[in-house]
């Protein structure tokens, strides 16, 4: 059977246009519904408001404080995995002892499901009954409000977020320096060149297009953070834990208001789409220079 044997368009299509229909169907419903103002509790017939729920959004002052707090968490955390991750990586890429052993047991957190994750730290961090206050206690200190206060609870979230995923960035950081060429760092050597000179004459800039990737999609998945959230905070105290995520949850499933739930869905699409779009367009010059 040849390649351009029209056979293969008889298996090819059908489950193409099943995906594009699944994909598609949704989309376009929920972009037609943020046009609306329908809810379901109390049952209100749909009506068209136009751009009526983005304009409510935007004037909405939870909609920017929610944004403006899934942006530090995202941004703090993707930061701090990116940099323990490059360090761990470069660490078992010169063989260390028990460098089988490090491997398997960094990559047991991004195994465990976040909400899992999430109900141990809660645990762990309880302000009164938590094993790690009542550590401090014996040493003297006093109970420190992980889950209570704003900067505690944005802090906690914050590290288990960097626990959870750092072996993410760990794997793939890891990969890439594999296939980096000796005979570069040789010839470095034999210019006398120290570590930390190789490291920000060769490793780095040679790292960067994969460092890119791998921070543009935790980035991206770190907007979408809300199992953490829920179950540690549950965007407490009062909201200032709150993600984009978790606002169009409390929106759609639990005041049911569809059409204002869609509208949000879609500007947290673009809110994304112009981060995605400024963090390549501010890196393109530096990936240029080093391909």
């Amino acid at each position: 059977m040849t390649r351009n044997d029209p056979v293969k368009h008889f298996f090819i299509w059908p489950a193409l246009l099943i995906v594009l229909v699944i994909s598609i169907f949704p989309l376009i419903y929920s972009l037609t519904t943020s046009f609306m103002s329908l809810r379901l509790v109390p049952p209100i017939p749909a009506r068209f408001v136009g751009f009526g729920n983005y304009t409510e959004l935007l004037q909405n002052p939870r909609f920017w404080s929610v944004t403006w707090t899934t942006t530090i968490i995202a941004s703090v955390a993707v930061t701090l995995q990116y940099v323990i991750g490059f360090s761990v990586a470069l660490a078992l890429s010169r063989r260390v002892p028990g460098e089988g052993l490090f491997r398997v047991s960094f990559l047991v957190p991004m195994l465990v499901a976040p909400v899992a994750v999430a109900l141990i730290a809660r645990q762990i961090l309880n302000p009164t009954m938590g094993p790690l206050n009542e550590l401090m206690t014996v040493f003297g200190f006093p109970n420190l409000p992980f889950l209570t206060q704003t900067r505690w609870a944005i802090g906690a979230i914050i590290s288990v977020e960097v626990w959870q995923w750092t072996p993410f960035v760990i794997l793939m950081l890891l990969a890439g320096l594999q296939t980096l060429p000796e005979d570069v760092y040789e010839a470095a050597a034999l210019e006398n060149a120290s570590p930390w000179q190789q490291f920000w004459g060769i490793t780095f800039p040679m790292m960067l297009p994969i460092s890119v990737a791998v921070v543009f999609i935790r980035l991206i998945e770190s907007y979408k953070i809300i199992d953490t959230v829920f179950v540690m905070t549950g965007g407490g105290p009062g909201i200032s834990t709150e993600t984009l995520t978790l606002f169009a949850y409390q929106e759609g499933f639990k005041k049911f208001n569809l059409g204002y739930t869609s509208a949000l869905s879609f500007l947290f699409l673009i809110v994304i789409t112009v981060i995605g779009l400024v963090y390549l367009a501010i890196l393109k010059p530096y990936l240029e220079k080093h391909k």
